[in-house]
């Protein structure tokens, strides 16, 4: 006989994991958007500009922290000549967070939104 607690613990467990396996694939992928735009901005295009974007999660992957991305993406736009406020980067950070939510719960839905 189980114990239902028990069974319930772990139906919990399992839930977060997923929540949070989940929760990664969207930071990754707003992060990549990032570099993406980033990129952009700065005059790369193909594949100079996936590699920039793939530079910003690996960024994100040794320095886990939203103001790390965003200090990368200034910089790095800095040192090209372009000037752009904290403010306006916490825009696009908030607009392709929910861009990387609605790309990622469609693929999981089955419905992939690249």
């Amino acid at each position: 006989m189980t114990d239902p607690f028990r069974e319930r613990g772990k139906g919990f467990e399992a839930k977060y994991e997923q929540d949070e396996a989940i929760r990664f694939r969207v930071v990754t992928r707003r992060n990549k958007l990032l570099g993406l735009w980033v990129a952009g901005q700065i005059g790369l295009s193909g594949k100079a500009a996936e590699a920039y974007a793939q530079e910003m999660v690996d960024h994100d992957l040794v320095h886990p922290a939203e103001d790390s991305v965003l200090a990368k993406a200034q910089a790095d736009m800095t040192a090209k000549g372009l000037t752009i406020s904290r403010h306006r980067l916490d825009l696009r950070l908030a607009k392709l967070l929910q861009e990387a939510e609605e790309q990622v719960h469609g693929e999981i839905a089955g419905t992939p939104l690249h």
